[in-house]
């Protein structure tokens, strides 16, 4: 008996060495090349980057992994125990591998052999972020082996909470989810605090085969598996038999993200998303989690984009009909292939919320159309009077008299609802009772708008053109075009500065100038082709006269000029030629209007900015555009104490007084000259037209006193918008509808005179002081010791040298 007993003894004992020696050896031969599991402490999972307009509300998201993190201690608390209970109930019990399971996992497979079923898994969390983060998804022993042995040492060296944030922070759960943050918003547009006991429940039913239970293509599957999930949370007493009973009565309803929720500004986000990529670099943009709060407001974003729509489209339907999209031979044939065809084709980028249809037949009233769904309408002759035949040089071709003048059956073309009173109109003239469309036409011109805070350099608002799916181009910033007109201020801010009035009379006359061996005589002339004589430099402005402008910069030196454009940040250097006063110089819609925006602000230098401060993803600030120091602004509360003060940091890069005479004489451009179409308005507003040769670019940037505003438009292949086109014509009614919608419902504000400014009655003509019975008094702005009091000299175009104050006699 003792002998037996020894011999089995034995037996177990070599068993046990062949054992511990097996397993030390399997250690020992898989453990040796393994990944370092310590980087898992400094571990950051991708995040995604969200940017947010000025408001809060959410512009755009970049991310190769859309990711929101959470800290496990954060996450509620019926969320893990759903995880628990569906992937590792005993996760906080086990050293890494749950033995127990395990056993039951073998049992259950062997229980299953020829039955065709898939075999039974026994992975604990802690190997699932050993697999995911270390390993491959390589379906082997050796690659179980090594999940094994890493969930040991990862045990040992991490916590159990941190193990489970890892996890919950970095599984893929379907729909282009990564963790449980980003699930619950892409699958119910909840935060994970929102979520039901069966919403988080169908979660953590995800881990094992997302695609397989995608509620969509298979609602009954996820909802069983679903449904099972909550049978294990109420088997480890997680819910009660009530909750239980509730939750699994609950439908398997999904509420996928609303693209609602992002603020319509494509051109500023994708602007945005290059100065991160060239401040941060890509992998800190995609996964990163920065945090941004740009400088956009969307109300004013939304203004811009309507308006520079509508403005675009008016030019187009001035200047007559191209054709249509395509053609179809044959609408009539098996009845309804028409709208197959329709449906099959793509609709052409900038189509935006117009329609396409199909000509089906003409009568003298009008066109009749149908669309991809079989539906039918009419477009009434009403809505195809603009259509004229378009020409070359923008010339429109004979009116229309009839529908067939425009269209012909096939014509697939893109429509619009009619307006009401169109309609009714075309229902009265007896037309079918089918809803009534109008003919439209995606604009060949292109343009752009930016509307900026003057006073700190903020964008507002940014439309790079009519439309970002058709060009991501972005005017704004990378269209280089001459301003023409609108670079004329900068002239008559030096003169200004160097002592000249806005009554200095300057001669309006015909000018030569020889421009050197080979080359032909330069004679600039006015827009009109006429002369005016002694005229003020007011005047010159309001009319945009180019050979005042001319002279103006003869007489001053066209090296301050280039000194005073490359000063503002309208060009960084300036060619030395005179014809660079009339604009030839190519600059960016962005930075002339920062230009502007630095004449109303009191001549203080500003940066266009689109970020206001950016954070990383634990909450710290990393950048801030604002870098003045204010630690009164720090207080936690008010308590009575004073208002604090911040420091006013901004460079001077003009007289202020000048800067107000310059902003004077622009609103007398809005009020008396070539921008009259804004006066309609009805608030203060200044601003200067921009017309280039033979108007291939037109411009109007202009102000109120705290707002700056500057419009694009033109070819992107540049040619001539039309003889009869200019700034006024094309840019101008922009503007104008753009602060019409801006300044709606707020009080008419004055622009701000600085200190030492007189303002003086005189004759709008003259310039001289105003006597009485004296017609188009105005107030003019004159620094001290300028006033006009007598005889005036006329600035004729010879260069008077260097000179800071003073005028010299020239009033």
């Amino acid at each position: 008996m003792v002998r037996i007993a020894a011999t089995v003894l034995g037996i177990l004992v070599i068993v046990a060495i062949l054992g511990v020696g097996g397993a030390l050896f399997v250690f020992q031969h898989f453990g040796r090349d393994l990944p370092d599991y310590t980087q898992l402490a400094d571990y950051q999972p991708p995040v995604m980057t969200r940017v947010h307009a000025g408001d809060g509300r959410l512009l755009a998201e970049y991310a190769i992994e859309k990711r929101v993190f959470v800290p496990v201690k954060a996450m509620p608390r019926r969320v893990v125990q759903a995880f628990l209970a569906a992937e590792d109930k005993n996760f906080y019990y086990h050293p890494g591998i749950d033995v127990i399971g395990v056993l039951r996992a073998v049992l259950t497979n062997v229980k299953n052999i020829g039955q065709q079923r898939r075999p039974v898994g026994a992975s604990t969390i802690t190997q699932q972020v050993a697999k995911n983060f270390l390993l491959s998804n390589e379906v082997s022993w050796d690659r179980k082996i090594k999940e094994a042995i890493l969930a040991f040492r990862i045990e040992r060296a991490f916590s159990k909470d941190r193990i489970l944030e890892l996890y919950l922070n970095q599984i893929y759960l379907g729909f282009g989810s990564y963790g449980v943050a980003a699930a619950a918003l892409n699958y119910f547009n909840k935060s994970l605090d929102e979520l039901s006991i069966a919403e988080a429940a169908f979660l953590a039913a995800l881990p094992k085969a997302p695609n397989n239970y995608n509620p969509l293509l298979y609602p009954e599957a996820a909802k069983v598996r679903r449904d099972w999930v909550i049978g294990r949370m109420l088997a480890d007493v997680s819910i009660t038999v009530d909750e239980a009973v509730r939750a699994k009565a609950e439908p398997m309803a999904v509420h996928r993200r609303s693209e609602i929720e992002f603020v319509d500004a494509e051109y500023f986000a994708e602007e945005v998303r290059r100065e991160l990529l060239g401040r941060y670099g890509e992998t800190q943009l995609y996964k990163g989690g920065l945090s941004v709060r740009t400088t956009l407001d969307p109300g004013l974003q939304a203004i811009a984009a309507r308006v520079l729509r509508q403005g675009l489209e008016a030019y187009d339907r001035r200047h007559g009909w191209r054709g249509p999209i395509t053609r179809f031979e044959d609408t009539a044939e098996g009845g309804v292939a028409w709208a197959e065809k329709l449906a099959r084709l793509q609709a052409p980028p900038g189509i935006g919320e117009w329609r396409m249809a199909v000509v089906l037949a003409l009568d003298k009233a009008g066109a009749d159309i149908g669309f991809a769904d079989e539906t039918r309408g009419r477009i009434p002759l009403a809505g195809l009077k603009w259509a004229r035949p378009w020409q070359k040089e923008q010339r429109l071709g004979p009116r229309v008299r009839r529908p067939a003048d425009v269209l012909g059956p096939g014509d697939v073309v893109a429509v619009a609802p009619l307006e009401p009173e169109a309609a009714a109109a075309d229902a009265g003239s007896g037309a079918l009772a089918r809803p009534s469309f109008s003919l439209r036409q995606i604009p060949d011109i292109n343009g752009a708008l930016v509307a900026l805070d003057p006073h700190t350099g903020r964008v507002l608002a940014m439309v790079g053109g009519y439309s970002f799916a058709a060009s991501e181009f972005n005017r704004v910033t990378q269209a280089m075009r001459q301003p023409g007109s609108a670079f004329k201020p900068i002239v008559y801010l030096a003169a200004l500065d160097y002592g000249f009035t806005p009554s200095t009379l300057i001669l309006d006359a015909p000018f030569v100038i020889d421009q050197g061996p080979g080359l032909p005589k330069w004679r600039p002339a006015n827009y009109t082709k006429r002369f005016y004589g002694p005229s003020t430099m007011r005047l010159g402005i309001e009319k945009s006269r180019n050979l005042m402008t001319v002279r103006l910069a003869q007489t001053i030196g066209i090296d301050m000029v280039a000194e005073y454009a490359e000063r503002l940040g309208v060009v960084d250097l300036m060619p030395r030629r005179l014809a660079m006063a009339l604009g030839a110089a190519e600059t960016t819609l962005l930075r002339l209007t920062t230009a502007y925006a630095m004449l109303v602000n009191g001549g203080k230098r500003i940066t266009p900015s689109l970020i206001d401060r950016i954070q990383d993803r634990h909450g710290r600030t990393v950048f801030r555009h604002d870098t003045r120091v204010c630690e009164d602004c720090r207080a936690d509360a008010w308590t009575r104490q004073p208002v604090p003060v911040v420091p006013d940091t901004r460079e001077s890069v003009t007289d202020p007084a000048s800067a107000y005479q310059l902003v004077s004489m622009l609103r007398g451009v809005v009020e008396r000259g070539t921008g009259r179409r804004v006066k309609a308005v009805g608030k203060p507003l200044a601003g200067k037209t921009g017309t280039t040769n033979n108007t291939f670019d037109t411009w109007f940037i202009g102000f109120s006193p705290d707002l700056a505003v500057g419009v694009f438009a033109g070819f992107d292949r540049p040619r001539t918008l039309g003889r009869a086109e200019q700034g006024a014509s094309v840019a101008g009614p922009i503007f104008r509808d753009f602060m019409a919608a801006a300044l709606a419902g707020k009080p008419a504000i004055p622009f701000r005179v600085p200190p030492g400014i007189r303002l003086v009655r005189v004759n709008g003509l003259t310039g001289r002081l105003a006597r009485p019975g004296d017609r188009g008094v105005i107030l003019e702005a004159f620094k001290p010791g300028t006033v006009p009091t007598g005889t005036s000299e006329i600035v004729e175009g010879v260069s008077i040298g260097p000179r800071t104050t003073g005028t010299g006699g020239l009033y």
